[in-house]
């Protein structure tokens, strides 16, 4: 990656479309892109086979975990954050302010720092069902966030009907090149 590259925040949760996410940062590498990859726990224990591989590919640490007080950070000031699959874990967890896992604490102190942010969720249907989902949605649309959800965004499936291999995440990057700063 050339220096003037802007950097993306790639931060995914544990839906099956994380699983694509090595043919993901190709293509926002491809976007001119220096992509940097956060996982939740969870989404880490699911890709650990692949992580070296990753980290190979982006060029800078996997990280699912917050740094030790001391430690300098190792990922460039990000230009933009895209999170996808957002759980609904994630996105209510989000919307509430309960950073306790990596991913979250970035993109709650993103919305104060004025990072750009785009999030396309990934919930079947009965969870979209649940009320605070939509509460989530709605809050994190009024604090400025580019949710990627329902019509121009992933619309739910029905429990047991998801299909990993169509999840629009050209739509999540066509969203962060949208909102990135030209360099």
């Amino acid at each position: 990656m050339t220096s003037t590259s802007r950097v993306l925040y790639l931060f995914g949760s544990a839906a099956p479309p994380v699983l694509n996410v090595a043919a993901v940062i190709a293509d926002a590498q491809a976007r001119g892109f220096d992509v940097c990859l956060g996982l939740t726990p969870t989404a880490a224990r699911w890709l650990e086979p692949q992580l070296p591989e990753l980290e190979r590919l982006t060029g800078h640490p996997v990280r699912s975990e917050y740094k030790q007080p001391g430690e300098p950070d190792v990922w460039p000031k990000a230009d933009v954050i895209a999170v996808a699959p957002a759980t609904f874990n994630s996105v209510n967890a989000w919307a509430l302010g309960l950073t306790r896992d990596f991913v979250i604490g970035v993109v709650a102190e993103g919305i104060g720092k004025g990072i750009p942010i785009a999030v396309m969720p990934c919930a079947n249907s009965a969870y979209a069902q649940h009320r605070q989902f939509e509460r989530s949605v709605a809050e994190l649309r009024e604090m400025g966030v580019t949710v990627l959800y329902g019509e121009g965004g992933f619309v739910p499936n029905r429990p047991g009907q998801g299909r990993p291999g169509e999840y629009p995440w050209g739509l999540l990057l066509d969203a962060a090149e949208r909102l990135a700063p030209r360099a």
